[in-house]
């Protein structure tokens, strides 16, 4: 294994620390062990790592040989693995993007908010997204980005770490105690080196979005990208959705991201509001109708 690739396994390895519990730190007896580890396994596929042999699988996961080749082997017949015998790696299969389209689908902030964000997108040139959080990382749901920008390419299902990037931030700024100490907690033992400077970020993190509204990261992910990201102020569908704006630090030349885009992103959040407000508002108004249509047909 090259150099790189041992250094893009380690960074994964550490961005996958805080996802699904390990199944042997589990101990309620309907808990389906095999199930987790097999979850486990296809979570290790990430932007860094699309291809994994066995071998990679097993320094990631800590499980062992036998136990990531039966695995593989299952996840491939049922269509989530793709088998490159050539080179012995694994992809993802389409069957695990057939899995993740009823969600996606049903989200329907998605498309509320998709021309909002391609607005911000254009002006700022860099790539607009929305997420929520999940198991210690936050996912993107939803990527917009600009065509002048192409080294910073997020794609939807896109895993962050919470501590280290604006959208983890704003999300931590607004979570209760319980959230923020599991956060904190999962940021130390993913990066123990870097944990004191982050654990103060996420202080930081606290203090801009208490006076500002927003959160920032100043390339703590990408080096050469600057990046600001704010809540919705209410749930939808049970879920908190984050926003961010990520722009290259060569087009903000030498001005904060959070001066140049907070105001803007806190804007489009606002306008994304409304949208849904009146859906909603439509929603129920053609559901009254309907009612009171079924109450005529009735009588």
């Amino acid at each position: 294994m090259n150099t790189q690739r041992h250094a893009d396994l380690l960074n994964d390895k550490q961005a996958c620390a805080a996802d699904l519990p390990a199944a042997q730190a589990v101990r309620n007896p309907a808990f389906a062990t095999t199930l987790a580890h097999g979850l486990e396994l296809l979570q290790c596929f990430r932007m860094l790592s699309p291809a994994l042999t066995n071998k990679d699988l097993v320094e990631l996961t800590g499980l062992s040989k036998a136990t990531i080749s039966r695995l593989t082997f299952t996840l491939a017949q049922q269509g989530l693995l793709i088998h490159d015998p050539r080179t012995r790696q694994y992809r993802l299969g389409a069957g695990v993007l057939a899995l993740a389209y009823p969600l996606l689908s049903s989200l329907s902030l998605r498309q509320l908010a998709r021309p909002f964000m391609q607005a911000l997108a254009r002006e700022s040139k860099g790539t607009v997204s929305m997420g929520l959080y999940e198991s210690g990382c936050m996912v993107y749901v939803e990527t917009i980005r600009s065509h002048d920008l192409r080294a910073f390419r997020p794609e939807i299902g896109a895993f962050l770490p919470v501590a280290m990037t604006a959208m983890g931030r704003a999300w931590y700024a607004q979570a209760g105690q319980e959230a923020r100490n599991a956060a904190l907690q999962a940021t130390q033992k993913s990066y123990p080196e870097q944990y004191p400077f982050l654990k103060e970020a996420l202080q930081q993190a606290c203090r801009d979005f208490g006076e500002r509204g927003y959160s920032v990261s100043c390339g703590d992910w990408y080096p050469d990208v600057h990046a600001v990201a704010a809540p919705m102020q209410e749930l939808v569908e049970g879920d908190l959705f984050v926003f961010n704006c990520g722009v290259k630090t060569s087009l903000l030349r030498g001005r904060s991201v959070g001066d140049l885009y907070g105001a803007r992103l806190l804007d489009m959040i606002q306008k994304v509001r409304c949208a849904l407000a009146a859906e909603c508002s439509g929603l129920a108004k053609r559901g009254r109708r309907a009612a009171a249509a079924r109450g005529k047909a009735a009588s």
